[in-house]
């Protein structure tokens, strides 16, 4: 109704996409997935100028016909003063972590299936979930019947501000998801200087890339998982990896990296009368 609204009025509509609300839709079993996938596709064909995070988006959620309009600018940006490293790498225990919300599309369930193969090898290993979600309690009860309570922390909703102390705590942070646009978390974890592993999905490719700033998993299977969790923590040089994401994130999502995209790109469309 805003788009329909604004075209109306003569106004030149700019869509800002993170990725595929419908994909997202879809991974949870959603039944009104399809209605998602019309009503975005009429948001597409009704905008002027379509903003996406990554040349990758384009390709993954199918939206070649839209090329001509989409432009590429992630709107990231951090506040180094609260996102920052204030516990060495190697001065953290053996504790690996999920943060974000606890639904299927994300992977924790696979995640979560992960844990006992990764303790097979790493007995010493301890885990965090930290997100909310409707998964919460079916991985309460997994965590239960499996007698895992002692090694993985169910940490529930963690507010924005705190989540700094929980990152510089992980050795390493896992994002398994089936569909992403370019998660906030990833971004605030290379800033405390903690590795991330993650899918290839969406723009995280863009910023992690593969044993340089961060490791890169080829799916997202509980076997998969735990192969590459024990691989992250078994690298020889994960210092240089930190620092190099580190470097990364100070360099291309600064306040004011943000807004020049967005001032070049808004200043190249043009105005309606």
């Amino acid at each position: 109704l805003p788009l329909l609204t604004a075209k109306l009025l003569g106004k030149g509509v700019v869509v800002v996409s993170a990725g595929s609300g419908s994909k997202v839709a879809q991974a949870k079993g959603d039944p009104l997935a399809k209605v998602l996938t019309l009503l975005q596709s009429i948001a597409y064909h009704l905008s002027d100028r379509i903003i996406m995070y990554s040349e990758r988006i384009i390709e993954e959620h199918s939206l070649q016909k839209y090329r001509r309009k989409i432009s590429i600018a992630p709107r990231h940006f951090l506040d180094f003063s609260t996102f920052k490293i204030t516990r060495r790498l190697e001065e953290r225990h053996g504790r690996v972590g999920y943060i974000g919300t606890l639904s299927k599309a994300k992977g924790v369930l696979n995640f979560l299936e992960a844990i006992p193969r990764v303790l097979e090898e790493k007995s010493e290993i301890e885990f965090l979930i930290g997100g909310s979600g409707q998964l919460q309690k079916e991985i309460d009860v997994y965590l239960e019947n499996r007698g895992l309570k002692c090694k993985v922390k169910l940490l529930g909703w963690i507010p924005h501000d705190e989540l700094p102390n929980y990152l510089n705590e992980l050795k390493l942070l896992v994002l398994p998801s089936y569909t992403e646009g370019l998660p906030n978390i990833v971004l605030e974890a290379m800033a405390c200087g903690t590795p991330v592993l993650a899918t290839a999905v969406g723009a995280i490719p863009d910023v992690i890339k593969d044993r340089e700033t961060g490791f890169v998993m080829e799916e997202n299977s509980p076997e998969c998982i735990a192969r590459n969790i024990i691989r992250a923590l078994n690298h020889h040089d994960l210092e240089r990896i930190t620092k190099n994401a580190h470097a990364l994130i100070e360099t291309e999502f600064t306040y004011e990296k943000a807004v020049e995209r967005y001032r070049k790109l808004l200043s190249e469309i043009p105005t309606k009368n």
